[in-house]
């Protein structure tokens, strides 16, 4: 089985972290100061985490890229931006789906 989940995560879990979560996708270490027993603002947090990283590695790899890196750093930001969004709707919905492409990377526990 899974450690992740495609559903609601248990009530009263969701409800007490639901915008802990939301807050993860901005700034990744507030879920992990105020919910620490939480599995569902623990996720997201290290949803968020993962997406930071991302975005900073994409960011630096694509800078060292004199012409082509200048096209794709706008690209890449609109991914992250995307990707943002879609994890800030799974935390206000309750749902524990990870993000595509780099939702299955574990860095947080």
């Amino acid at each position: 089985m899974s450690s992740f989940s495609s559903g609601p995560g248990p009530d009263s879990d969701v409800q007490a972290n639901k915008w802990y979560a939301v807050l993860a996708y901005i700034l990744f270490f507030i879920p992990l100061l105020a919910a620490r027993g939480s599995r569902f603002a623990t996720f997201h947090a290290n949803q968020g985490l993962v997406l930071l990283l991302t975005a900073i590695a994409c960011n630096v790899v694509l800078g060292f890229i004199p012409l082509l890196g200048l096209l794709l750093i706008p690209l890449a930001n609109l991914g992250v931006l995307v990707l943002t969004i879609m994890g800030i709707l799974n935390a206000v919905n309750g749902f524990m789906k990870p993000l595509p492409l780099i939702g299955s990377i574990r860095i947080l526990y």
